[in-house]
């Protein structure tokens, strides 16, 4: 920057005066450094933000692709094997279940006969769907340890209170049932009939209109390939009650329409039926889950083996069974009839193999 200084010298009288300019060239130092270091000071916040900005993009990309959604549980498809329970600590679960005072619980010789089937389960882990709240809910969960065991009950009160007490490991959804016991041969007859279509034994109950399909359950349990399914639930002891059927042809169903063939998933489904006594529970296990399949039944509970079958078929059952089975001490049974229960020293033990 320059500045300019005038200088004027005065003379004697008839002198010409004269101006002298003189030309200051001032120092720019102070300006350039300034100018320097703004320019520095922002650099700096420009190199900040973009660090910034690459490291919040590169925590979401790994958030995103390491969350899992909570409501999308599928089931997996990993070769991994789950440990199985101790058959010593299963059978001691068993009885201290069977010691409870409980007037509805089930028979010792009741409970080993699904914990043996948990135990030896093909699969693993253990896939286990159970129709009903019972004195033996957690019984069930914790001979499935390792596995994955849904409730399904028409007790919405009851399933909250025991997520509340044991949190979200305890899977369970409510079924609003419009069945009821007074009109089985009703909806016996309308299945009958629409066998070829909405009640056929093989399709996606999630899109069925079959008055005894449940398809208002979570989608992702129709996809789920069960082992194990009990029946025991909901309340049926009276007409105006809901009844079994809607479960029992479900747990037919399901078990003719499994998914899967992994090296962890069989062709065959497990599926028990509780108070066999009952005209419902034996009626409609002969109808959708058929005397041909019926390997055993011990009190008051009956155990059905069931093979998958193809998406073209439209016949629950390949043949007409006799109403005749073999229990669990080699009697032969009628299945109208109930037999005592069996002494305490024959009660099986659950196999360890």
């Amino acid at each position: 920057m320059k500045s300019i200084t005038t200088t004027t010298t005065t003379g004697g009288a008839g002198a010409t005066n004269t101006r002298l300019i003189v030309f200051h060239q001032q120092p720019l130092h102070k300006h350039s450094s300034t100018a320097a270091a703004a320019t520095t000071h922002h650099r700096l916040w420009l190199i900040l933000f973009l660090s910034l900005f690459t490291f919040t993009l590169t925590l979401n990309l790994l958030t995103t692709t390491t969350t899992k959604p909570h409501t999308t549980i599928l089931p997996s498809t990993t070769t991994m094997t789950a440990p199985r329970l101790p058959a010593s600590l299963a059978d001691t679960l068993v009885h201290y279940a069977a010691s409870s005072n409980a007037t509805d619980r089930m028979t010792r010789y009741e409970m080993d006969l699904i914990a043996t089937t948990l135990h030896n389960c093909n699969s693993s882990p253990c896939n286990l769907l159970v129709f009903g709240l019972t004195h033996e809910t957690m019984l069930w969960r914790g001979l499935n340890a390792g596995g994955r065991t849904v409730f399904l009950d028409e007790n919405e009160w009851m399933i909250s209170k025991l997520e509340k007490e044991y949190g979200d490991e305890f899977e369970a959804y409510d079924v609003q049932y419009t069945t009821t016991v007074g009109k089985l041969k009703e909806l016996l007859n309308e299945v009958r009939e629409r066998r070829r279509d909405e009640c056929r034994p093989v399709q996606d109950l999630l899109f069925s209109e079959c008055r005894l399909g449940i398809n208002d359950l979570p989608n992702h349990l129709y996809v789920i390939p069960w082992d194990v399914i009990l029946v025991d639930g909901p309340r049926g002891y009276e007409a105006k009650m809901p009844g079994r059927m809607s479960a029992i042809f479900t747990a037919g169903v399901l078990a003719r329409s499994k998914r899967g063939g992994g090296a962890t998933t069989t062709t065959t489904t497990d599926v028990f039926v509780h108070d066999f006594e009952r005209e419902t529970e034996r009626v409609c296990g002969g109808e959708f889950l058929c005397d041909e399949n019926l390997v055993e039944v011990r009190d008051s509970l009956a155990h059905y083996v069931i093979e998958r079958m193809e998406p073209n078929s439209f016949e629950f059952c390949r043949k007409k069974g006799d109403g005749i089975v073999v229990d669990g001490n080699g009697r032969k049974r009628d299945l109208g009839k109930r037999l005592p229960p069996p002494p305490s020293s024959s009660s099986s033990r659950i196999s360890s193999q």
